[in-house]
């Protein structure tokens, strides 16, 4: 889950609009993390990204009038990343990380189940077992921090709405 916040999956999804209404449902969109923008119309050259807010499952797009029904809308999201024996949505680069973090959660939940246990390896088997995972941990954490999108620049507070909202609009040449 960590991995999958600081640098989620690239996804796109087109919803379409009801019609009288700026809201969207978000609840198809399975894995959702964070929606990153939002096109509205569809389809323009360059594209028309709009100001927009998300609340409980549902997406406002902050346009003056609303809608008519059954236009599209593009959300342009993050989502979680799958990973199962068969297949992975990871990119190569974040493979061994992920398999650090695992290591490193694994480690750690053995040392406390070996504590006040008899083992094999001698009495400090869980110490040797919490150090090793605090470490990997560390490293899984400091290097997810650098990969993380929090820390990137932000392509949504780049671009000029094509619709100004109402706090974008100036009355400097009146």
């Amino acid at each position: 889950m960590e991995a999958s916040v600081a640098s989620p999956r690239e996804m796109k999804a087109t919803p379409t609009t009801t019609a009288g209404s700026r809201d969207l449902s978000l609840a198809a969109l399975s894995g959702l993390v964070t929606v990153k923008a939002v096109e509205y119309p569809t389809g323009l050259f360059p594209p028309s990204y709009i100001r927009f807010n998300v609340w409980s499952g549902t997406l406002t797009i902050l346009v003056s009038s609303a809608p008519s029904g059954g236009q599209g809308v593009n959300v342009y999201y993050g989502a979680m990343h799958t990973l199962d024996a068969s297949s992975s949505t990871l990119p190569v680069y974040m493979e061994n990380l992920v398999a650090t973090g695992a290591a490193a959660y694994a480690a750690l939940e053995w040392a406390s189940f070996a504590t006040n246990r008899i083992n094999v390896g001698g009495e400090d088997v869980w110490r040797q077992y919490l150090v090793w995972g605090q470490d990997r941990m560390a490293g899984f954490m400091r290097r997810l921090s650098q990969l993380s999108r929090k820390n990137a620049v932000r392509a949504r507070s780049m671009y000029v709405p094509a619709q100004p909202g109402p706090s974008q609009t100036s009355n400097w040449g009146a």
